[in-house]
């Protein structure tokens, strides 16, 4: 990707784990992603752990919806095919709009690297309010594979042709 000449622009991120069993000190999937998002300029807006469970998930992400102080949303963790594992039924039905392209740019990223057990990702996005809601897998090397591989260039408002900023300040507009 090209970067124009355009002003970089901070997002203010949320990250949220989901984990029966993390505490914030045993969390090395939502550090990676505070700190990674935070040495690219961006804003960590709030960081939470949230057990696995659908109702607990909506909730937290509902609240981040509603809060006008918040652009992004990641989630990490609960997108496997365990008996607990719930993200994508928790979140995707509050999108208003998915990002049909993420969850397979993301399975062909990570096939370079762990092969077809990227099959066991159901890694996801949408659109709610004119944020944007990225849902990980759990593991840190996969937070990492979205962050370098994807997230990183389309929050930043310099990738050329197109980013996510740009409909993100488009909303923020639009609610002003």
């Amino acid at each position: 990707m090209s970067h124009a000449e355009a002003a970089f622009v901070a997002l203010r991120i949320a990250v949220l784990t989901v984990s029966d069993t993390r505490s914030i000190e045993q969390d090395t999937s939502g550090a990676y992603l505070a700190q990674a998002l935070t040495e690219a300029g961006h804003i960590l807006a709030d960081r939470r752990i949230v057990t696995d469970d659908i109702y607990r998930l909506r909730a937290q992400v509902s609240a981040w919806i509603i809060d006008d102080d918040i652009d992004v949303i990641l989630t990490t963790g609960g997108t496997g095919f365990s008996g607990r594992d719930s993200t994508p039924e928790a979140l995707s039905v509050l999108f208003d709009k998915q990002v049909d392209g993420f969850g397979e740019l993301f399975r062909q990223i990570s096939l370079q690297e762990i092969g077809n057990s990227t099959l066991q990702s159901r890694a996801l996005a949408g659109m709610v309010r004119g944020k944007f809601i990225f849902c990980l897998p759990g593991s840190t090397g996969a937070c990492r594979t979205a962050w370098t591989g994807i997230l990183q260039e389309q929050f930043d408002a310099r990738t050329r042709p197109c980013n996510f900023v740009a409909v993100i300040r488009s909303f923020r507009q639009q609610r002003s």
